[in-house]
């Protein structure tokens, strides 16, 4: 069976600065997004590759035709309401206000920030998975190490985690992309997928462009001038070479079939 990869971009307000104390305007969150979502087009309109667009229901309500645009090649799965905060509601209304907007069903979830909610709550929100787990330690944000690594089903709704290394469970998120040596992340990147037969990878528009003036710390900005962009290309040559790239609605439903 062919190794399946799932490449996912968060497509949100870009309220990071916040975080770190820096005032940012609503209008610059929501600039800095579509810059990001701009930087990315060529790498979404390639053909050969299909992702899926957790998107806040915010942001494509700012930009629904961009957003319709690619639902007809992607997945536009929620990333609940708004960005920076968060409540049980919202997991409903993104679902509906997406769904009005690309006119197709949404079945999947990403919490902002990998926060936890109650599986129920997902399931009555009417997801069929959730992609919001981190199998990993992140100091100062959570310890997953006792849940599941790879796909798994509980409750009746499926969890995605993003994907870390079977050895140690050195996480392969976006933080380690631009701050791993291209090399090394390659190589680990490519025996986790041969191993689990699939990797979920996930990044972040604004990533893609120069945030340098918003008071981020270094490690979370670089590459910003544009050598990130040109590394994920690489990346997506890469591993085109071992598997073949699908949407997580996909994904799991292939996973539902065996």
């Amino acid at each position: 069976m062919i190794p399946k990869i799932l490449l996912s971009f968060d497509i949100e307000e870009f309220d990071m600065p916040l975080e770190y104390g820096f005032e940012i305007s609503p209008e610059k969150q929501f600039e800095i997004g579509k810059n990001g979502l701009d930087a990315l087009m060529p790498i979404l309109e390639n053909s050969q590759i299909q992702t899926t667009l957790f998107t806040t229901a915010n942001f494509a309500s700012q930009y629904p035709a961009e957003i319709i645009a690619l639902s007809k090649q992607h997945e536009i799965a929620s990333h609940t309401y708004f960005h920076s905060k968060f409540e049980t509601t919202d997991l409903l209304t993104s679902r509906l206000k997406l769904e009005e907007i690309i006119k197709k069903p949404v079945t999947g979830l990403r919490m902002p920030r990998m926060k936890q909610v109650p599986i129920q709550d997902i399931i009555n929100a009417g997801y069929q998975y959730d992609a919001s787990i981190h199998p990993t330690w992140l100091p100062g944000r959570y310890n997953n190490l006792g849940l599941p690594r790879t796909i798994f089903k509980q409750g009746g709704l499926v969890c995605i985690p993003a994907s870390v290394t079977p050895n140690f469970r050195i996480p392969l998120f976006w933080l380690s992309f631009k701050n791993f040596p291209y090399s090394v992340y390659r190589t680990l990147a490519i025996q986790t997928l041969k191993r689990d037969g699939y990797i979920s990878l996930y990044f972040h528009p604004w990533e893609f462009v120069n945030i340098d003036s918003f008071g981020l710390p270094s490690y979370t900005k670089k590459g910003c001038n544009g050598a990130l962009l040109a590394q994920l290309s690489l990346l997506i040559k890469d591993l085109q070479e071992q598997g073949q790239f699908i949407t997580m609605q996909q994904f799991q439903h292939n996973y539902l079939l065996d």
